[in-house]
């Protein structure tokens, strides 16, 4: 597995702050990775240093194989931190077109088709000063990827948008990992959708890696046994402290090569089983388990 950023002892403070708490993670090429944590975990630090926007206390840190601040690997990053801003009084292409004079690539910016892969063709001409938040999150993400980057780092790109564009913004991510194979490192909020959209997730809290792996190995961890079926109270009775209720169902924290004893005892003492399928935590319950300590105040 090929690494695409690589940090060792990755620190960084402001005074007595530790915003970076000697972070120690590995993302691998290609495919959408998601960077998770609650408000002052360090996200935001670890993403401008990985921009070559500030400089690390401590640690080593490698992107595309090299030092940050590189111009060579900057040229072949694009990204989104927080919500973007532009020159209200220009229009979304007329946008992009200064940007890509500013990157030196006006006559190759392809800036129609990236305005229509964000689904902004029909505001191509409107001024910037009348987009929404979700308009302007489009517009920033076009920004970020009409370089054709081979990495790209977009912080919270679905904020502000409805429903159907969190989905659309959705189906590019994917199409820009899988077609494209541009490396998308995502960060959000909304657990359902980088559950929905990411390979690989890392959770951090207070600067350090709380968690890190594939999506499905995450939620495989909370793997319960939903058992419809009556009365539940002999089922309850059956399972003891392993079992919990869930509505008018039981939820039995066992492994599963235990299922088929646990069924046959609980058809034994006369329980009626309806309905038994094996269940994953989501990674909302995975993200609250592992920052359960997490800090409520921003850190930087």
């Amino acid at each position: 597995m090929t690494a695409v950023i690589e940090t060792t002892g990755l620190t960084k403070t402001y005074g007595a702050v530790r915003a970076l708490d000697g972070l120690n993670l590995s993302i691998p090429r290609g495919g959408v990775y998601g960077v998770l944590g609650p408000n002052g975990a360090g996200k935001s630090t670890l993403f401008r240093i990985l921009l070559g926007l500030i400089r690390p206390t401590a640690g080593e840190v490698r992107v595309l194989g090299q030092p940050t601040g590189d111009p060579a690997v900057t040229r072949r990053m694009g990204s989104m931190i927080e919500t973007p801003r532009f020159p209200p009084y220009l229009t979304a292409r007329q946008t992009l077109t200064w940007l890509a004079q500013a990157h030196g690539m006006a006559a190759e910016a392809e800036i129609d088709r990236w305005l229509d892969r964000v689904g902004l063709t029909e505001a191509a001409n409107r001024k910037v000063r009348g987009f929404s938040v979700g308009m302007a999150q489009r517009l920033g993400v076009a920004a970020a990827l009409m370089t054709r980057p081979d990495l790209v780092i977009l912080d919270e790109p679905t904020s502000g948008m409805d429903p159907p564009g969190i989905q659309e913004m959705r189906a590019l991510i994917r199409s820009l990992a899988d077609d494209d194979g541009v490396t998308i490192i995502l960060a959000s909020h909304q657990l359902l959708e980088v559950q929905r959209v990411c390979d690989r997730v890392a959770i951090m809290n207070r600067g350090r890696l709380a968690a890190e792996g594939k999506v499905s190995d995450l939620t495989a961890s909370g793997e319960r046994l939903r058992l419809s079926a009556t009365p539940l109270a002999k089922i309850m009775g059956v399972l003891g402290d392993r079992g919990s209720m869930d509505g008018d169902a039981v939820l039995a924290a066992i492994p599963r090569a235990e299922g088929p004893a646990l069924l046959r005892a609980l058809i034994e003492q006369g329980v009626d089983v309806d309905e038994a399928r094996w269940v994953g935590a989501d990674l909302e319950s995975v993200f609250m388990t592992e920052t359960a300590a997490a800090p409520t105040g921003d850190r930087p």
